[in-house]
């Protein structure tokens, strides 16, 4: 991570998670990340409506040019990005795993900007809505409302212990009578 915002924010998410995959989204405090809030941003996880934002910072919604509330974040993306970043955005809620890239726009009088995007997971509960979190900060203070974003890198943030898909993760907790083949 490059970015000042996207270090403090993994380093808060990173405490607040403690050893679980994830924290709660109960567990973040905005008070604790006031600086932070023109950067960070709240998705809800519905791919077939491209994960509309269900909170967008000021600073967020400045990039855009447009208040961002219930607007699809994937069509932030250039046509040649918005597939990838659908992937990405659903392997951050569904495998726990948070994600981190790199981005590229175009200002108002053509010249390319850089930002950086972080994804993070929320713990999903039973019952309440899949969401994710991040923060979407250019590196150069002065931008403006930017064009569509394209996706130049990306990388997974894996975390120190040992992966596995979530079917396996729910197989995990079964409750009840379990066979354990070539044991005696």
């Amino acid at each position: 991570m490059k970015h000042p915002s996207s270090r403090a924010f993994f380093a808060y998410w990173d405490e607040k998670r403690g050893t679980a995959r994830a924290p709660d989204r109960a567990d973040i405090d905005p008070a604790a990340v006031r600086g932070l809030l023109g950067d960070i941003f709240v998705l809800s996880c519905e791919p077939h409506l491209g994960f509309p934002f269900r909170v967008a910072g000021t600073r967020v919604c400045a990039l855009a040019g447009r208040d961002l509330k219930d607007q699809s974040f994937a069509a932030l993306f250039d046509d040649a990005s918005r597939s990838e970043i659908e992937e990405i955005t659903t392997i951050v809620a569904d495998e726990t795993l948070g994600a981190i890239a790199g981005l590229t726009a175009a200002r108002e009088d053509g010249s390319k900007t850089y930002l950086e995007l972080l994804l993070l997971p929320f713990n999903a509960r039973p019952h309440t809505p899949v969401s994710v979190t991040g923060v979407l900060a250019p590196f150069d203070d002065e931008c403006g409302a930017l064009g569509s974003f394209t996706l130049t890198s990306w990388r997974y943030l894996h975390q120190p212990e040992k992966l596995l898909p979530r079917a396996i993760r729910k197989l995990q907790i079964a409750r009840g009578l379990m066979v354990y083949e070539g044991l005696r």
